[in-house]
């Protein structure tokens, strides 16, 4: 962007920002026919299939909105930022985005750990952060006090812990169990937390723990010591990385009790690195499945593999329903002030979504239902449904 278009630009806002503060009208005296929403993703890194997948999914929200006319008369336009999957590059995202780009809202980052880098960002610009993945306690709530700009659209981790302590006491009658965690990810170690507690509320015993860091490659040290201690199940709150290098290296060693996991293991890489043989009996949480015969998710499916030729992840919908959300706001505050959206993000209540009804609580997390996935011949498949 050359330096008058940079002046250009910084003028228009500088314009907006008077009249608004002086009557509240900028939206009608500004020419600009576009609303600008800041994509933070992990574009590249090391989960940048979970950022680029939750981008299409936004990107197909707004280009259908665009097409049936636009919100408040404007055209939506998605600028992303890339993360490169790291906390300190989110932060500065954010202010880029913020600071250069003008954004008047963010959608993303992906990563719990991202999204959290980047909330301060966005607290102190009061600019409206919606994460539509993020799965942590602590994005919307820290020390008992609702972040008042920050919001979620999708589940956040003690549910998806509890729903896995249930289904391994109660569908699979699993007795004992080991946790292995991500001890580097504040998102491993939290639903390790609620699935060791739930587990042992249902009468079940925790045997062991076990450790790895994340970008680790050898995991059979660990491996023969839970080997060792025979438990029934395997818990693995991880990202879909590390997760199949376990589930592999796991099977080669002859462990072939059922795993467990969490979203994190929701991506086309998880059968290419562990391979469909090993991934037999292993079962995970998730936001929706595509084979969901509801008549929204298959609209959906239909829609996402025509624009990118290629099935939608559980990222891929939740970056749709996050981008349907932030459009409601944006519809139901009838402006493009961020404190206006903010305040329409809190009040969200019975939006339909591709994976189901949403509303917000008091704590800016959803009220939704999740599902649980069973891998079979390398596919994902749909176990059950789980309401809150």
């Amino acid at each position: 962007m050359g330096n008058w278009k940079v002046a250009t630009v910084a003028a228009t806002v500088l314009t907006m920002v008077f009249a608004a503060g002086c009557g509240g009208k900028a939206e009608t005296k500004t020419e600009s026919k576009e609303i600008k929403i800041g994509g933070n993703f992990e574009m590249t890194g090391g989960v940048a299939q979970y950022g680029q997948s939750a981008a299409n999914g936004i990107k197909l929200a707004f280009k259908e909105a665009n097409a049936a006319g636009g919100v408040l008369g404007k055209q939506l336009t998605l600028i992303i930022a890339d993360n490169k999957s790291e906390p300190a590059e989110s932060a500065n995202a954010a202010t880029k985005l913020i600071s250069q780009d003008k954004v008047v809202a963010l959608i993303g980052p992906a990563a719990s750990a991202n999204v959290l880098a980047s909330v301060p960002v966005a607290t102190d610009s009061k600019i409206p952060l919606l994460t539509p993945t993020g799965t942590n306690t602590k994005i919307t709530v820290e020390n008992g006090k609702v972040k008042d700009y920050i919001f979620r659209s999708c589940f956040i981790d003690p549910f998806q812990g509890a729903i896995m302590a249930n289904f391994a006491s109660k569908d699979l009658k699993a007795k004992t169990a080991v946790l292995y965690v991500d001890s580097s990810s504040d998102y491993s170690k939290g639903l390790a937390q609620v699935f060791g507690d739930n587990f042992t509320k249902n009468g079940g015993k925790v045997l062991a723990t076990e450790a790895f860091l994340q970008k680790d490659q050898d995991f059979k040290s660990a491996l023969t010591k839970i080997k060792a201690t025979n438990p029934d199940v395997i818990y693995i709150p991880a990202y879909y990385e590390e997760a199949s290098k376990i589930i592999k290296q796991a099977r080669e060693l002859g462990i072939m009790i059922p795993m467990l996991g969490t979203d994190g293991w929701d991506s086309p890489k998880l059968p290419e690195i562990a391979g469909a043989a090993a991934l037999a009996n292993t079962f995970f949480s998730n936001h929706y499945s595509a084979q969901d015969k509801d008549p929204r998710v298959v609209k959906f499916v239909e829609a996402y593999k025509k624009e990118y030729n290629q099935d939608p992840d559980a990222l891929a919908v939740l970056g749709y329903d996050g981008a349907l959300m932030m459009i409601d706001a944006i519809k139901r505050a009838n402006s493009t002030e961020p404190a206006k959206i903010k305040e329409a993000l809190a009040q969200t209540k019975n939006l339909q979504v591709v994976t189901g009804m949403l509303s917000m609580d008091a704590n800016h997390d959803p009220i939704k239902s999740a599902v649980i996935i069973e891998m079979k011949d390398g596919k994902q498949t749909f176990r059950t449904k789980v309401n809150p």
